[in-house]
């Protein structure tokens, strides 16, 4: 049912819109995985599927009509600008790693957040294959299906878990020997939750990711007692007028203060 007042719904209640929301949009693109599917490259060479398509427009229906004065930006649906002007606005990414979604690997997601004031305030992100929902709400924690999840703690970096591009862990094992190097995981949004879950003590992007693929994930990391941000220690500002963004790094807070303090000096030749 429609909220006229947007400030009517709290966002507990609105969280729990948004879980259910994501968990149907991710089992429709399971379903659409299972069978074939026209798929075609963006004008930057990233790929696109009808799937993606039919995710955000799932998600648009199912969401818009509960508060329809939130603004809306999307991967897969053309910016309009009166969302800079929206008290909230929903950040949405409907496949969150289309690469590995179209080849049959499992690591992609369903990825939405809700931001206010430029920062996160609702998150969640799905992970069908393996049923992983993870969601946050802004001053009340992240959960994983339900359980409260924290990101590691300690400030070592030797012999930690650390996922980011390859060239970027290959430089990164030159300034840390020891380091634990974790596959890349595709879905960028998957990898800093695993931050949040604290399965992975540190994860790395490289430039050029925008809001949709970090929002929620910052919420969730936040939240977990951790910080993504940029090299030189800024948090993201999301809902800006060009959302894209630099490189970036995650881990708990302690971590993060070691991590960006040993690559103040590096950032040319990291990342």
């Amino acid at each position: 049912m429609p909220v006229n007042d947007p400030q009517a719904i709290d966002l507990a209640t609105l969280s729990e819109h948004l879980v259910s929301a994501v968990r149907e949009a991710g089992a429709l693109a399971f379903a659409m995985s299972k069978g074939p599917l026209k798929s075609w490259s963006k004008h930057h060479g990233s790929p696109v599927s009808e799937a993606d398509i039919e995710v955000d427009r799932m998600l648009h229906d199912r969401l818009t009509p509960i508060v329809p004065d939130y603004g809306w930006l999307s991967e897969e649906r053309e910016d309009t600008k009166d969302r800079l002007s929206a008290r909230r606005t929903w950040i949405v990414d409907p496949i969150d790693g289309t690469r590995a979604y179209l080849a049959g690997r499992p690591d992609w997601t369903i990825a939405v957040a809700l931001v206010e004031r430029g920062r996160p305030v609702l998150a969640a992100v799905f992970a069908p294959v393996e049923q992983a929902m993870f969601a946050a709400v802004a001053d009340q924690g992240a959960t994983l299906n339900g359980s409260s999840i924290a990101a590691s703690t300690g400030d070592e970096l030797q012999h930690t878990r650390i996922a980011g591009p390859k060239r970027h862990m290959d430089r990164l094992t030159q300034l840390i020997p020891g380091i634990n190097g974790v596959p890349k995981i595709h879905s960028l949004a998957l990898r800093f939750a695993r931050i949040a879950e604290g399965t992975l003590d540190a994860a790395f992007a490289s430039g050029s990711s925008s809001d949709w693929d970090l929002a929620a994930a910052d919420l969730l990391v936040h939240e977990a007692g951790g910080a993504l941000t940029t090299l030189d220690g800024r948090s993201l500002v999301y809902n800006r007028p060009h959302p894209t963004h630099g490189a970036l790094v995650a881990a708990g807070r302690p971590r993060h203060k070691a991590l960006v303090t040993l690559l103040r000096g590096h950032q040319g030749t990291l990342l």
